[in-house]
């Protein structure tokens, strides 16, 4: 009876925890731009202390050098507290990319690849509040071929609900109009939170949708502040008076910026209830 009674007792303990507790913040990091990024998120990172979210994602396919992800820029993020990445079509810009994705268990890649691309397009990770559901995908308008991804978001969407109500999802993708098509559609379909990605500009419309899933258009980006969408100035600017493709390297003025949003999820319903807007600036001790 004893035990019985200590069981009863531990149950309703954990019960009582679990519907005072039933909020995990999730935040979102825009594209991260080389050493300028990584160092920005770093110290954004480390500034939270106690306050930092339950969950960290970014996006990373822009953070070694501006094109791709090494290995060991991949593990310097992971260091700094970073839960989970996401991607997109820079994602393969690194040749060894290929030698270790399949094993960056962190690392997701956009879900409509052709099938056998090397890496996953979801992830279920692990937190403290519960498991959350990663999907990244990639947009088709004014971006590369690539295959539709709609039956196989819904497929995906399906499977992670089996194990969690707790979806969020990466557009990456160029026009706002399909972002905001795919965030209207699957909103409906009970998604946590859905960030656009790849323009490095952040927008404005952060919004809950269908009173459930946060949104934001493009979440921004983690680079420098002084120049193109965090490469340099002087040659991106040659490339359009001629016309001519010139190296782009990623700037540094020595002025960074941290763009994103962190949203507030019902853990038992995975519906959001808030999001921010994050937009932190730094000043770097190097150049």
């Amino acid at each position: 009876m004893n035990s019985l009674s200590n069981l009863n007792l531990n149950y309703q303990i954990r019960l009582l925890f679990i519907m005072s507790d039933n909020k995990i913040k999730i935040l979102f990091l825009g594209d991260i731009v080389g050493r300028p990024g990584r160092l920005a998120v770093q110290k954004y990172l480390e500034s939270l202390g106690n306050n930092k979210p339950d969950f960290v994602i970014a996006n990373a396919e822009n953070a070694s050098h501006g094109f791709g992800l090494t290995q060991k820029n991949y593990e310097e993020l992971l260091s700094y507290g970073i839960d989970a990445f996401t991607s997109g079509n820079h994602i393969w810009d690194k040749r060894e990319i290929f030698k270790y994705i399949n094993d960056a268990d962190k690392l997701v890649r956009p879900i409509n690849y052709p099938e056998g691309t090397p890496g996953v397009g979801y992830k279920i990770f692990e937190t403290a509040k519960g498991k959350v559901g990663v999907i990244n995908v990639l947009g088709r308008t004014f971006m590369g071929l690539i295959d539709a991804p709609w039956k196989m978001l819904e497929e995906a969407i399906k499977e992670i609900k089996k194990e969690t109500p707790i979806i969020v999802m990466d557009i990456h993708a160029e026009a706002t109009a399909e972002k905001i098509c795919m965030a209207q559609y699957y909103a409906k379909m009970g998604v946590s939170g859905i960030f656009g990605t790849h323009t490095h500009v952040q927008t404005a419309d952060e919004r809950i949708y269908n009173g459930c899933c946060a949104y934001i258009t493009d979440a921004g980006f983690c680079g420098d502040l002084n120049g193109v969408i965090g490469m340099e100035y002087e040659a991106s600017v040659n490339r359009l008076i001629t016309s001519i493709p010139d190296r782009l390297d990623v700037a540094a003025s020595g002025e960074s910026q941290v763009n994103g949003v962190v949203i507030t999820v019902d853990v038992l319903t995975g519906c959001a209830e808030a999001i921010e807007r994050i937009c932190e600036k730094y000043v770097s001790e190097e150049k």
